[in-house]
């Protein structure tokens, strides 16, 4: 039976569209867009993000051996961005299919407006049978502006539209107890949301042509289920695999979902850059916010230090005793009136549970 999803977003990695050469891989583009419509086909809505940019880049100009790494970068992807839609648009309008591009830096998802704005925006696209491709834009995302990589800004994406899914295309069948060309190493084909230790297998080394590896895909891929939303890491360069995933006949490794997130505790999942001061709890506090299953709110009897100053609704990140993130909250007061109400028993949340995102790995 096929699997019950509704919207999904597809991440294609760097390596899947790219050849050993640098260049685009156009025949694995367009076996890729046929999958894409096949999905729409059935049903799906279906959101692409994609790398490529800089290879398409590549593949029209040529840069002095010499040229500044940050600025070689820019111009390929400012000029690669244009071949790179325009190959999309060219092979969905054969099948009568219109595409829209949309170019994001991290700055975006700060602000909750804005947020709110940029989803709306996702969601007139999608209403029109417009099937969006997002990238990041590589032009003006340097340093502190850049995700760590397309995995990251997939799971924004996934998370912001309450996707059903997020399909993960790279160059392996997905996460393996060692190195995936070891014929020792074995293929995980599921990850529970309470799984853990399973990245010390998992190497660092970062993929050839993107800037991401498999251990950032399994980090977000876990933060993203935690959030109730599926995940898949397959091979794209497998014939057919989107539909196969769908079919549950595709090799590939399921990191399967917890129960669904509220709205607010997706953006929070991903706001560490919009967090304006720190709350630090003592031992008790961390230990009832880590009871599996239960719904608990940071009381201010819990709170030993804050650090910096927040306002109602603003973003504090919560810390434990040696400094330990635990997790993201929106703050039900200001610093002032929590400073106030430090350690006392019997007053209102700081944060409420509503409101409140506690880290996978919290145990």
């Amino acid at each position: 039976m096929p699997l019950p999803y509704r919207r999904l977003v597809v991440k294609i990695g760097s390596n899947v569209l790219t050849q050993d050469n640098g260049l685009p891989d156009l025949d694995r583009m367009e076996q890729l867009v046929g999958q894409i419509v096949q999905l729409k086909t059935l049903g799906l809505e279906v959101i692409v993000v994609s790398s490529g940019a800089v290879a398409a880049g590549r593949s029209l100009i040529t840069l002095p051996a010499q040229t500044d790494a940050v600025r070689s970068r820019q111009l390929l992807a400012a000029v690669g961005q244009v071949k790179l839609l325009s190959t999309y648009a060219e092979l969905l309008a054969k099948h009568n299919l219109l595409c829209a591009q949309v170019l994001v830096t991290k700055e975006d998802f700060r602000d909750r407006q804005h947020y709110l704005n940029m989803k709306n925006c996702f969601q007139e696209l999608l209403q029109q049978q417009v099937i969006p491709i997002v990238n990041e834009n590589d032009v003006i995302s340097v340093t502190e502006l850049m995700f760590t990589d397309n995995d990251e800004l997939a799971s924004l994406i996934a998370a912001q539209l309450d996707a059903d899914a997020l399909i993960i295309l790279t160059n392996v069948d997905g996460i393996f107890t060692g190195d995936p060309r070891l014929p020792e190493s074995e293929l995980i084909r599921e990850i529970a949301p309470s799984d853990k230790g399973f990245d010390t297998f998992i190497t660092a080394q970062r993929s050839q042509f993107g800037r991401g590896g498999m251990l950032t895909k399994c980090h977000m891929a876990h933060k993203v289920a935690k959030l109730g939303i599926s995940v898949h890491i397959a091979n794209g360069k497998t014939a057919g695999i989107l539909p196969a995933v769908l079919a549950e006949n595709a090799v590939n490794t399921w990191f399967r979902p917890s129960k669904t997130a509220s709205g607010k505790k997706k953006w929070l999942a991903h706001a560490q850059s919009a967090v304006k001061a720190t709350v630090q709890v003592n031992a008790g506090a961390r230990e009832a916010l880590s009871t599996p299953g239960k719904a608990v709110s940071l009381l201010p009897v819990g709170v030993l230090g804050i650090k910096g100053e927040f306002q109602k609704g603003d973003i504090v990140q919560i810390t434990d005793e040696a400094g330990q993130p635990l997790g993201l909250g929106i703050a039900e007061y200001g610093a002032e009136k929590a400073q106030e109400r430090l350690g006392q028993q019997h007053q209102r949340p700081l944060v409420h549970y509503d409101y409140l995102f506690l880290n996978p790995d919290l145990a």
